[in-house]
């Protein structure tokens, strides 16, 4: 890997260090060329309904918002952190306990405003369990115009 790709990955990890949830969760991301994948580890303590059982809804939720924000930081190279807008999860089947994978797509980037997608799954990409769709707002980059 590059000294680039190493630094991303610190980087990377030093984000989600700063999100105590993210800390709680276990969740970490890694970086293969210019796509970031993120994984939720598997716990007990992510069981929302013991009878399925099923991840909880929420841990799922704050799960892709995590996502969405790690690659917007890192594939924008921004200053700060974005601030959720707002967004819209659309749950399609229950997160089962295994490990649960997302990856985001950046579908357009302004100057303030960003809009996201962000999938998740768990055994295979093509059936993911939940998506997100949001709006983010992102600090300007500092390019140097006064």
């Amino acid at each position: 890997m590059s000294d680039t790709g190493q630094d991303l990955n610190k980087q990377l990890a030093d984000l989600l260090g700063r999100i105590p949830y993210a800390v709680f969760l276990g969740v970490r991301a890694d970086l293969a060329g210019d796509e970031m994948t993120a994984v939720l580890p598997y716990s007990d303590r992510l069981i929302g309904n013991p009878v399925l059982p099923a991840l909880h809804g929420g841990v799922i939720g704050a799960f892709l918002e995590m996502t969405a924000v790690a690659q917007l930081s890192v594939g924008q190279g921004l200053v700060g952190l974005p601030r959720t807008i707002d967004v819209t999860i659309d749950y399609l089947r229950s997160g089962r306990p295994r490990d649960t994978f997302a990856r985001a797509n950046i579908r357009k980037a302004g100057r303030r405003i960003a809009n996201v997608q962000v999938e998740a799954w768990q055994e295979t990409r093509s059936a993911p369990i939940a998506v997100l769709h949001g709006h983010f707002l992102i600090a300007p980059k500092d390019d140097g115009v006064a």
